[in-house]
Formats: C-alpha cells, sequence, structure tokens
C-alpha cells in the first residue's frame, strides 16, 4: 500500500476535522500570477464551508476574474501530528443582502469566543452587510492527510 494511502482521511474524518478547526487559509489568483493568500473565519452551511469578506477586498477582486479557490485546514507542530485538508474548488460570490447577513451571522457565531449577546452581533452585521460579499468554496477535489495514522516516526 502506498504511504499516500495510509495517511488520506475518510469523508467523516475530513469533514469532522474541517469542523474542528477555527481558521482556513484561503488562496485565490491575483491579477499578476502570484497566489494570493489570506486567514479567515469560516462556518459550514449545507456541506459547504463559507466566508464572509469585504467586497472591496482583494480576494474578492481576485475571485471576479477568476472563481477557482484553495482552501486549506491544517493542525499539527510535530511532523506526526501533522493533519491537513486541502479543497480546491471554485467559488461562489453571494452578494443578496439578506443571504449575505445570514451567513456573515453564522460565521460570527460558530467564532463567537468572547461571548458577545447574539442581538449585539445581528446589529454590527445589518450595518455591515452592504459592504459585505459572502464566499461559498464550492469543492472539485479534497485532499486530506493525517500523519497520526503512520505506525512510525519519519
Amino acid at each position: 500500500m502506498k504511504r499516500r494511502d495510509l495517511i488520506r482521511m475518510t469523508d467523516d474524518e475530513v469533514w469532522a476535522f474541517i469542523r474542528a478547526q477555527k481558521n482556513v487559509q484561503l488562496a485565490t489568483q491575483g491579477k499578476d500570477g502570484w497566489p494570493h493568500l489570506t486567514t479567515l473565519w469560516f462556518a459550514l452551511d449545507e456541506g459547504d464551508v463559507v466566508l464572509e469578506t469585504f467586497t472591496k477586498s482583494q480576494k474578492v477582486k481576485n475571485l471576479e476574474r477568476d472563481n477557482r479557490v484553495t482552501a486549506l485546514f491544517e493542525s499539527g507542530l510535530e511532523y506526526e501530528e501533522l493533519k491537513a485538508v486541502v479543497i480546491y474548488g471554485r467559488a461562489e460570490l453571494i452578494r443578496d443582502p439578506e443571504e449575505v447577513h445570514r451567513l456573515h451571522m453564522s460565521v460570527l457565531l460558530r467564532n463567537n469566543s468572547r461571548d458577545y449577546p447574539e442581538e449585539m452581533l445581528v446589529e454590527a452585521t445589518r450595518s455591515m452587510v452592504d459592504k459585505k460579499t459572502a464566499i461559498r468554496v464550492v469543492p472539485e477535489r479534497i485532499v486530506s492527510w493525517d500523519h497520526g495514522k503512520l505506525d512510525v516516526a519519519y
């Protein structure tokens, strides 16, 4: 059996791992050809990764030109602890104010570690919705690895 096959996560492991993460590294294609990489909070909506950002952000401008996206979820400090999921897909830009508000709220509620009251988050989101775009990552290919599945240290 190939080493690559030994460390691949199952579909259930992939989504459990993603749910356990707080951040995603998102790569888009800049107009100069270089990858544009950024870190974002995310939420899951109907099985898809969703993000929110300012409409004038570089990542949105890049996605307007080329909707290909790569999303990396990773953890581990030592080789035998390394785990990651990479989603190669297409981004859907969502601009409908009600849908942007709903998705923005899901991202904020999932990542609200300071226990801000939900009403405060609703008010903040409503005040920003006209300046925001939501992004749905539609997977085309998923790659994963979990070095903890190996029986030996590297």
